[in-house]
């Protein structure tokens, strides 16, 4: 859903010149770029019909312009609602929808993809606000209304349609919930058509959005749409310690980002060699103890001595087990490290001369002469 207090067009607000910079965070929200928008069709070629629209918390869906209406990238218009018409902004025009159909499998020429009706008048405009205000507090009685019933589920969000003629409500649940008297209580209270739709913990997450440990916004609420699933092995590829605390997201799962420098890692893993082999020497056998992935440092302990680490690079380790496998053992891994060269240390000289802590701890002498004030001249005429 677009802006609240601007309605864009042409790509820059028509109404609050924030450009993208208001409070309210919906102009940037899984927002697109056109990079197809400077360059013109072929001679001849008719423009694709479809345009993508997207209404409350980034939710897309393709609609046909049957009307040869020209529709531009954030634009407010009336779609075909089911029942009735909705209302939301334009987020993508032209060629680029086309293939964000072809992405999600969506027939271009299918009669299943909904018309849109026309652009949305002031009185439409109006009437989405009166909805969008009942949004907050029917979610709040609705929890009530659950409450009630004893129901084991979680609504999280509710979306009016654009003509107010509908309410959608999105719940959690751990199982199977039976909501029957809810939709009957439900649509009692408010007097529209309800739809319950249960989403995931992510989904929920998605919708409500939030901050993430990062310091940063959800990914999932700015700009990620599919939801790939994370595993624990992506943390142990990483090197990362399983605390659930640290690993789990806003939504309780593992965090998505878990997935973005999994494949650099796996990458780098294939030249190490196997962790489980242990290294024979004469000084005894050594085990495995950690790895630097990026660095190529892996480090050994012998058995018994398992405080002393020995730093050793991955080529160092293909050749020792290059020689056990051969029948020879070394005579000990320090023979394979590398020497380490000594930087230059700095030291820092002392210029202000007050780098001692204890400094105001000293007492000061009691001998100091106290300065004597001058008179003034009204004092010296006074004493003569």
């Amino acid at each position: 859903m677009g802006c609240r207090s601007c309605s864009s067009g042409g790509g820059l607000p028509a109404g609050c010149k924030n450009n993208g910079t208001c409070s309210t965070g919906g102009c940037t929200k899984l927002s697109v770029y056109d990079w197809l928008a400077n360059m013109e069709a072929p001679a001849n070629q008719k423009r694709f019909d479809c345009v993508e629209v997207r209404f409350k918390n980034g939710r897309k869906e393709y609609y046909r312009s049957v009307n040869d209406l020209p529709l531009q990238m954030g634009d407010t218009i009336a779609v075909e609602g089911s029942p009735g018409h909705d209302i939301g902004n334009i987020s993508l025009t032209g060629e680029l929808v086309r293939l964000q159909m072809r992405k999600r499998k969506i027939d271009p020429e299918s009669h299943e993809i909904r018309e849109v009706y026309r652009k949305a008048s002031q009185g439409d405009i109006d009437k989405w606000r009166k909805a969008q205000d009942r949004e907050v507090p029917t979610m709040y009685k609705a929890r009530e209304i659950a409450m009630r019933l004893n129901l084991q589920m979680k609504i999280s969000d509710v979306e009016y349609q654009g003509d107010n003629g509908k309410a959608t409500f999105f719940y959690t649940a751990d199982g199977r919930v039976d909501f029957r008297q809810l939709i009957k209580d439900l649509a009692r209270e408010f007097g529209v058509r309800i739809d319950m739709r249960q989403i995931g913990a992510r989904q929920e997450a998605a919708r409500l959005g939030g901050i993430g440990s990062c310091g940063r916004e959800l990914c999932c609420t700015t700009w990620l749409t599919d939801f790939r699933s994370v595993n624990t092995a992506a943390a142990r590829y990483q090197q990362l310690a399983l605390n659930p605390q640290k690993l789990a997201g806003q939504c309780g799962k593992l965090k998505c980002c878990l997935n973005y420098e999994l494949d650099a890692y796996l990458e780098e893993i294939k030249g190490f060699p196997d962790t489980g082999v242990r290294l024979k020497t004469e000084k005894g056998e050594a085990r495995f103890v950690k790895l630097d992935i990026f660095k190529g440092k892996m480090w050994y302990c012998y058995t018994g001595e398992f405080s002393a680490f020995v730093e050793l690079n991955r080529k160092s380790v293909h050749e020792i087990i290059d020689l056990n496998k051969s029948g020879q053992t070394p005579n000990c891994l320090e023979d394979f490290c590398e020497e380490k060269e000594e930087g230059k240390r700095l030291d820092f000289e002392n210029v202000v001369g007050q780098d001692d802590l204890k400094r105001f701890d000293q007492k000061r002498p009691k001998n100091r002469k106290k300065r004597r004030k001058k008179p003034s001249n009204g004092a010296e005429k006074h004493r003569k």
